[in-house]
């Protein structure tokens, strides 16, 4: 299994990094995918992937940091170019729920982002919220076989997800998708394309049930893994090969 996006950054699981390792090890995590949020936070995205050999990161300003955390592409690049456990550009996106940021602010941001992306050619990790229609047009606008597109926590709609799936995204599946209260969601988690799932914690947040109310980390993955496989009608070792392959062929270009 691969945790395609946590937040090891953030506590309870920075201060026990050693124990989440060891958990996400034994469940069969063979990789975790750490995300940055902020230009202060990226120091230690940068410190965490050297602590273990599964551990990779990315960079990249949340859309609610946008107002706070200006950048340019140029300036995306510098901080990913030279390290390669660096793998992803992002999270950004839009998110017009909170509105936290600005909404030109987000939108600026955003794109300075997917420029950076499609430069050094590596996925564009992306939260939408409230923003269908400007997160569509934004990635349709700028799309091009160098815009490799992965849509974090994806809660959206299912022509939302069939809209994406014409620029070839791909779609992580969080443990909202085990929520009673997530019945849309989950049909339209069973009507993407196999070969573009891959499957996240989002953790410390939204754990999975049964073990929602409790801060979430890697090694809950298993119980998302464990509904989208019912959900697809598909073996657990089964699906687990699936969204593993779909990682590396994402992030690391292995068919």
């Amino acid at each position: 299994m691969i945790d395609s996006h946590c937040h090891l950054d953030q506590e309870p699981l920075f201060s026990d990094l050693k124990n989440i390792i060891s958990r996400s090890k034994s469940v069969g995590i063979e990789k975790m995918l750490t995300i940055c949020t902020n230009n202060e936070g990226f120091k230690n995205i940068v410190d965490l992937v050297q602590r273990d050999p599964i551990i990779f990161g990315t960079f990249g300003i949340h859309p609610h940091e946008t107002k706070n955390n200006k950048v340019t592409k140029e300036q995306i690049i510098k901080k990913i170019k030279f390290n390669k456990k660096i793998i992803g550009v992002g999270e950004t996106g839009l998110d017009f729920y909170y509105n936290n940021s600005e909404k030109d602010v987000q939108i600026k941001s955003f794109q300075s982002h997917i420029e950076a992306a499609k430069e050094l050619d590596i996925p564009l990790i992306v939260h939408s919220r409230s923003a269908e229609n400007e997160t569509y047009d934004i990635l349709k606008k700028n799309y091009s076989n160098r815009l490799k597109i992965l849509m974090h926590c994806f809660t959206g709609s299912m022509q939302f997800a069939k809209s994406l799936s014409e620029l070839s995204a791909f779609f992580s599946a969080s443990g909202i998708i085990t929520f009673k209260n997530s019945i849309e969601l989950q049909k339209t988690f069973q009507s993407i394309s196999i070969e573009h799932l891959l499957i996240e914690t989002d953790s410390p947040y939204l754990s999975p049930v049964p073990l929602r109310g409790k801060k979430n980390e890697p090694s809950f993955i298993k119980h998302t893994l464990k509904k989208l496989s019912d959900l697809r009608d598909l073996k657990f070792e089964e699906l687990e090969k699936i969204t593993t392959e779909n990682f590396n062929k994402l992030f690391f270009y292995e068919h």
